[in-house]
């Protein structure tokens, strides 16, 4: 039943923030690594600290982040902010009436939103945001048109504009970060989001690798008693 509530919310994740013109903007490849531990760190406490006040992860348990090398102690004081206990889900505070009354629609859970956007799209999304009179929140992005979710990293990455006549971004008012740290930063937040959808990738792959040296191995095993079974037939 998990499974199917799983594989429900990443195709209900597509209606609530579809494409609209990302295919005409070219999407920048994201700096993922998986098997980098400090950078899935700092990408949690991100997560935490911007996206979990608004978006939900209810699909990842805090203690999951000892894969990642986080202690219990770590766990509660840079990632729990709600008295959780480290065995809990990762749940959004916001309640679902107050985000459409603020937003207009409730914002997606995050858990599988990585593989169901791509990290290129996200990495691109989090790095586009423009200033924009015309909506409601103030600001648009450049591969996502009339977006509902506020710039809320404006603060680091400084408050772009969308030059006149083109599709451009300059900026208009710098953050607390410059561009290179800004990028560093989503890269080490979108990096984190592909692990939250998957987390058991990076052991897959090693315990797969494990299997087909144990595979291989028994194959030639298997072709030496072949031979001795057959020149004592012979």
């Amino acid at each position: 039943m998990r499974m199917i509530k799983f594989l429900l919310l990443a195709v209900l994740l597509v209606p609530y923030i579809a494409y609209s013109s990302s295919e005409e903007v070219k999407l920048d490849k994201a700096p993922i690594d998986k098997a980098d531990k400090e950078s899935l760190k700092r990408g949690a406490k991100s997560f935490v600290e911007y996206c979990l006040t608004c978006h939900g992860a209810n699909f990842m348990r805090y203690n999951r982040h000892q894969d990642i090398g986080m202690s219990d102690d770590d766990i509660r004081t840079n990632l729990i902010r709600t008295g959780q206990k480290t065995g809990g889900l990762m749940e959004t505070a916001m309640r679902k009436k107050e985000a459409e009354e603020w937003f207009g629609v409730v914002p997606p859970d995050l858990s599988v939103i990585a593989r169901a956007r791509g990290a290129d799209w996200l990495y691109t999304y989090l790095r586009t945001f423009y200033q924009d009179t015309s909506t409601y929140s103030g600001w648009n992005n450049l591969i996502f048109d009339k977006v509902a979710m506020p710039h809320v990293l404006h603060n680091l990455q400084g408050w772009q504009v969308l030059e006149s006549g083109t599709k451009n971004l300059v900026q208009a008012k710098p953050g607390l970060m410059t561009k290179e740290e800004y990028d560093s930063f989503v890269a080490d937040l979108v990096n984190y989001m592909v692990y939250l959808g998957e987390p058991h990738a990076h052991y897959r792959k090693e315990l797969g690798a494990i299997v087909l040296f144990f595979l291989f191995g028994m194959l030639g095993l298997t072709y030496l008693l072949k031979k001795e079974y057959w020149t004592d037939i012979h």
